[in-house]
């Protein structure tokens, strides 16, 4: 792409965004209802003030992820998850959709700390969806709200009847997988989510296998991660491990609960899974609606072994679409 190509670009996707912004409920903050907020966060969805913005970026990255509207550089995939999401009013009628006895939004004259509440109960607690998808809040130390939001803040919730759901999960493929024979490996990956384990078919010498196998997982109450391992296969010895990771499954159930029944919508992306330090992911995960299903297409690196990577893809269903 040439340069001048790429600057028409550029402005093409700040035009998207600003024509966005000018939308008549985007006109007010998302969180206190300040006019003309001039701040977004890009990963929920909303136009925020810069009072809002100063709590939100207090949440980090992993949570909101903030940027200018006018000052910052904003990437494809930006632009398109605010247009998908429509702005404020969309973002509103899922966090918002309920408020329990006694709570109120700030105003655009409220302290920090009315802001910091709110905009902590709204999105990192998630207190105001409607009382049927809420998630409830078991009582948690400081530090560990203080910890990251996708892998250590959620495994102190639960969600309500989320037990009679399940989780389909395709291993797609290996890359450049580690060798633990002479030249090669006879792959296979383990999954375990509680007490349930599952597993792929043996694939003979074979650094970037294809598996292409659904595997069903049923989701307990008190669930955590998707644990998977990578194992070679030996036919005199134990087999030996080729790395793991940890596959969070926290926003996908938030998503697919959030949104209902998925048939009712059409293709739309509906959560992200963020990439950050203390995860494995290569890429941030997306959570589309595809064809009335909600689908997260995943990319692993794996870890404590000296190469490889997986690629995996979770389907959420409810037990009467099995």
């Amino acid at each position: 792409m040439s340069r001048f190509s790429e600057l028409k670009h550029a402005a093409s996707g700040k035009r998207r965004l600003k024509d966005l912004l000018l939308q008549s409920d985007n006109r007010f903050c998302a969180d206190c209802g300040a006019p003309d907020p001039k701040w977004a966060s890009a990963n929920i969805g909303v136009f925020i003030c810069l009072k809002c913005c100063g709590v939100h970026r207090s949440l980090g990255t992993h949570i909101s992820k903030v940027l200018s509207v006018t000052l910052d550089e904003w990437s494809d995939d930006e632009i398109d998850a605010m247009t998908e999401v429509g702005g404020n009013s969309s973002a509103n009628a899922i966090y918002e959709a309920f408020f329990p006895e006694g709570v109120s939004k700030p105003g655009p004259d409220s302290s920090y700390e009315e802001r910091m509440r709110y905009i902590r109960s709204k999105y990192e607690l998630q207190e105001f969806l409607k009382p049927s998808l809420r998630i409830t809040s078991w009582k948690t130390s400081s530090s560990s709200l203080k910890s990251s939001f996708s892998t250590k803040l959620f495994d102190s919730f639960r969600i309500p009847s989320v037990s009679k759901n399940m989780s389909r999960l395709k291993s797609k493929k290996g890359i450049n997988l580690a060798i633990r024979d002479m030249m090669s490996s006879d792959p296979y990956v383990v999954l375990t989510l509680g007490k349930q384990t599952v597993q792929t078919t043996v694939v003979k010498s074979n650094l970037n296998p294809v598996w292409n196998e659904e595997l069903m997982l049923s989701v307990p109450q008190d669930f955590g991660p998707i644990k998977l391992s990578v194992f070679d296969h030996d036919t005199f010895s134990a087999d030996d491990i080729m790395g793991e990771a940890e596959i969070d499954i926290q926003p996908l159930i938030t998503s697919a609960m959030a949104f209902g029944d998925p048939e009712m919508f059409g293709n739309m992306q509906i959560g992200k899974w963020l990439k950050s330090h203390d995860n494995a992911l290569l890429d941030d995960s997306i959570i589309n609606i595809v064809d009335g299903k909600v689908m997260q297409e995943i990319s692993l690196k794996l870890q404590n072994v000296e190469s490889g990577e997986l690629e995996v893809e979770l389907e959420w269903m409810p037990l009467d679409h099995v």
